[in-house]
């Protein structure tokens, strides 16, 4: 019988923010695996909470993994979480989480805290669909050929990014993306939260008057001019056959058409429909 392996959302600042299904599954678990002891040891005597702790972290984590896995199929439950927030989230966990769906291991979710949708929400930004990258790359090349990709992205954009690296990346961003809008959060739900909004070049002047910059950021960064995809009526129409030839139903073909060509339902259905009429004839 194996055990659970429970991915537990943890505060990213403040500490009310944690669950109480969070808390109570902290107690409960035979394990609780961590990036860094003495960080969580912190949260978990802060709530009473006296489970054992065993580091997993990026540098440790193939082989805990495997140890872990290990615990795990003679019935042991386990908690993973990470320094701050959501695991999993541009931190380690996905070679164990892996290896535990594979082996039919029980994962259950325990939500919660997470900074990149606290300042996704709090950014005045667009929040119909985001996409999440993580930390900006290091190295400068790296960085600037991501931000090209995110020229034509339509959707809101969020990172992470080092204080020490913040005026680089807002340098990279004004040039390479313009004045659209973005948000800078800092040191959220701390006691210097703190939210900058405007283009990228607003944000690094109102930072360069600063002595430094510190904390943990999230930049949000508002999408690219939405435009209307054009595409050829053959090009609808032969997407369309192609995917009922493969099988798929004719309306979940359009809508599938639709989806990958960035056309309205009614509209491939409208092109579809008058060239399957033209070839049946009167």
């Amino acid at each position: 019988m194996f055990g659970t392996l429970y991915v537990v959302a943890t505060p990213i600042g403040n500490l009310d923010d944690i669950t109480y299904r969070a808390v109570d599954t902290l107690r409960r678990v035979d394990l609780i695996a961590c990036e860094d002891t003495r960080h969580s040891r912190r949260l978990l005597d802060h709530f009473g909470i006296k489970t054992p702790v065993r580091s997993y972290h990026e540098h440790n984590e193939h082989r805990q993994s495997r140890e872990l896995l290990e615990l795990l199929h003679e019935g042991r439950s386990i908690a993973l979480i990470s320094d701050a927030g959501t695991p999993l989230v541009s931190d380690p966990g996905y070679r164990l989480t892996a290896a535990a769906a594979r082996d039919g291991v029980p994962i259950v979710p325990i939500p919660g805290a997470s900074a990149l949708i606290a300042a996704l929400a709090a950014s005045g930004l667009a929040s119909d669909s985001f996409r999440f990258c993580g930390f900006l790359p290091s190295k400068a090349a790296a960085r600037r050929a991501l931000l090209e990709s995110f020229r034509a992205e339509p959707s809101t954009v969020i990172a992470f990014e080092a204080p020490h690296r913040i005026m680089e990346s807002l340098r990279d961003i004004s040039e390479i993306l313009g004045d659209r809008p973005i948000t800078l959060a800092r040191e959220m739900t701390k006691l210097h939260e703190e939210f900058l909004r405007g283009c990228a070049s607003e944000v690094a002047s109102r930072l360069s008057s600063r002595p430094d910059v510190r904390g943990e950021i999230t930049l949000v960064i508002g999408c690219g001019e939405r435009k209307p995809a054009v595409r050829s009526e053959p090009e609808i129409v032969a997407t369309v056959e192609e995917l009922e030839r493969s099988g798929v139903p004719r309306m979940e073909a359009i809508k599938e058409c639709a989806r990958r060509l960035g056309l309205p339902k009614r509209e491939v259905y409208r092109i579809a429909g008058k060239r399957r009429g033209a070839r049946m004839g009167p």
